[in-house]
């Protein structure tokens, strides 16, 4: 029999939204976030934090992809090595020129097929942009020339070695920051999922952090709060 409220659970979804929020904004563990909830009066085992990020991740993560705006037309593109249960994997990234994540993909290779796989998944998503920048990895040059959309586009190919494509490089640090919090990634599906959740929170605080008068900034922040509670009420 089909459960007819199937994310029913003892706490309210305030709580597990909260929970979620605290746990892929910053960098903590489940039980560093146990600690915060129970210092606010809410006793939840560590375990049931983990299963809530489990349940409830893909779902905000999809909804706030559906309210995220335009973005620009300038893609910044760059991968980096990481590690999935001590198997080497590649974390391939795409950012606009403002520095909001497009797309985030976990990869086993970082050849051809591997970058016309992530670059298709972009058009999915996105217009065609003007401009490509890379790094010089030639698997790049070769995808591009694969895909016949993306002929007429700009390919701008940087030094990787001289943080030419800084926009994306400073993308690449909060991820860092939670790969060493969570002492490595264990599966790839789940890797790929707590990613996604990421970026989507991060690109929703983009401007709460930025050199701007603080009144604009406790604006962004406002904004920024408004717009997760509105995804958790509606999942719940």
């Amino acid at each position: 029999m089909t459960d007819p409220n199937p994310y029913r659970h003892r706490f309210a979804m305030t709580i597990i939204q909260h929970a979620v929020w605290l746990y892929h904004r910053f960098p903590l563990s489940y039980r560093d976030v146990q600690e915060l909830l129970h210092q606010r009066g809410v006793d939840v085992s560590h375990e049931t934090i983990r299963e809530w990020c489990l349940k409830f991740g893909p779902l905000f993560a999809e909804d706030l992809r559906q309210r995220e705006p335009r973005r620009g037309s300038r893609w910044l593109i760059d991968e980096v090595c990481t590690t999935v249960n001590g198997v080497r994997h590649w974390l391939w990234r795409a950012v606009d020129e403002h520095g909001f994540v497009l797309d985030i993909l976990l990869q086993r290779h970082r050849d051809t097929d591997a970058a016309k796989t992530f670059l298709t998944r972009l058009l999915g998503e996105y217009d065609v942009p003007e401009v490509i920048h890379t790094d010089k990895l030639w698997s790049y040059g070769a995808a591009v020339r694969e895909l016949p959309v993306l002929h007429s586009v700009e390919h701008v190919q940087v030094v990787s070695t001289a943080r030419c494509n800084n926009v994306i490089e400073q993308s690449h640090r909060s991820t860092r920051r939670q790969e060493r919090q969570q002492q490595g990634f264990k599966r790839r599906k789940r890797a790929q999922e707590f990613l996604c959740l990421h970026a989507s929170i991060e690109n929703l605080h983009h401007h709460t952090r930025t050199s701007v008068p603080a009144s604009i900034r406790r604006n962004n922040q406002k904004q920024a709060f408004q717009t997760w509670v509105a995804v958790a009420a509606g999942v719940a």
